[in-house]
């Protein structure tokens, strides 16, 4: 994978669709080096080039820890990063960063107090959730999620306490996993109905490894399990991460020229949409999931595809899915 092709996203340019449908981005990240750099100026860039981006909300991704500090407690370190470029897209009057989801160990027990409290004086007041990847799949195609995932881990005693923690906090749970663990999720949302869960990517219905060659299967498996997750009326989902070739297997990376956004509403609309009426826009929330979907997008494509996609709601369902469920989920206001 690479996230870096700039020669190659350049040959697609496209402007808005609807430049003043008020977004408010859910999900990005912010890296400084390794396998990809996107820093606030690269943010700004993207949330004031084409549309009406007016917040956005951070979410981790396990970059800029600091490892000066005890290994329970590394993570505020990219708390205290994703701060450092709020604060430079602040000095330039662009769209806040008005919320943070960091990584905090679920299963920590009495330690975990610690590393939220931490979380919270670092934020600056955007401290929103928490996300912890269980991500695991028995193929070595298939990447391991970077939360140190184990099978049926949110099923266990400690991950369920963590959880706890999170509800007397009012704190948010980001459940970035794998489409087999669905009704994972689906069991975990019930069992806590006080918990605000958020699935993210689509419940990712994976199309590489042993799933490329059975995308029937997939999808069929993968509606069954969203809808368990639909009756879990706490559970919400971002409808994003469309871009991610190394897990979705689109094949746009192999492409000559990077798709534009009919090519990608025609491909992802079947599944954005049977989201959208099976949970309902207003637990719903389109995402960027920028810059990992950079691998094969650009961020206005990405923008108007769900425009093209969302065409067919109303105005007030479309509120919803690009700016009021995030808002509402995440507390924004």
């Amino acid at each position: 994978m690479d996230f870096n092709r700039f020669d190659w996203l350049a040959q697609r340019v496209e402007e808005a669709i609807d430049p003043h449908r008020e977004i408010v981005d859910p999900h990005h990240h912010f890296y400084d080096g390794g396998f990809l750099t996107y820093l606030a100026a690269d943010h700004l860039d993207n949330i004031t080039g084409s549309h009406n981006v007016t917040k956005t909300v951070f979410v981790e991704t396990a970059a800029c820890y600091d490892m000066a500090l005890p290994e329970h407690m590394q993570p505020v370190g990219e708390t205290a990063f994703a701060v450092s470029q709020a604060d430079v897209i602040d000095a330039s009057d662009g769209p806040p960063l008005a919320g943070i989801v960091a990584f905090a160990d679920l299963t920590l027990g009495d330690a975990l107090e610690e590393v939220l409290d931490a979380h919270d004086a670092t934020s600056s007041g955007r401290l929103r959730g928490i996300r912890h990847t269980t991500g695991i799949d028995s193929s070595p195609e298939v990447p391991q999620g970077h939360g140190n995932p184990s099978h049926q881990m949110m099923g266990t005693n400690q991950f369920r306490a963590g959880l706890r923690t999170l509800v007397e906090r009012d704190l948010s749970f980001d459940a970035w996993l794998y489409h087999p663990q669905l009704l994972e999720v689906a069991e975990l949302a019930a069992a806590m109905p006080e918990l605000r869960v958020v699935v993210g990517h689509l419940g990712a219905p994976l199309g590489v490894g042993p799933y490329r060659d059975i995308r029937d299967q997939v999808w069929a498996d993968w509606r069954s399990s969203m809808q368990a997750v639909t009756a879990q009326p706490n559970a919400v989902v971002k409808v994003g991460g469309i871009g991610m070739d190394f897990l979705f297997g689109m094949g746009w990376a192999d492409l000559p020229v990077p798709p534009g956004s009919e090519e990608v509403a025609a491909h992802w609309s079947d599944a954005v949409r049977f989201c959208i009426d099976a949970f309902g826009p207003d637990r719903c929330m389109f995402e960027s999931n920028y810059p990992v979907d950079r691998e094969t997008l650009t961020y206005p494509v990405l923008w108007n595809a769900f425009q093209i996609m969302a065409d067919g709601y109303s105005n007030a369902e479309q509120d919803y899915l690009f700016s009021g469920t995030a808002t509402r989920v995440y507390r924004l206001d």
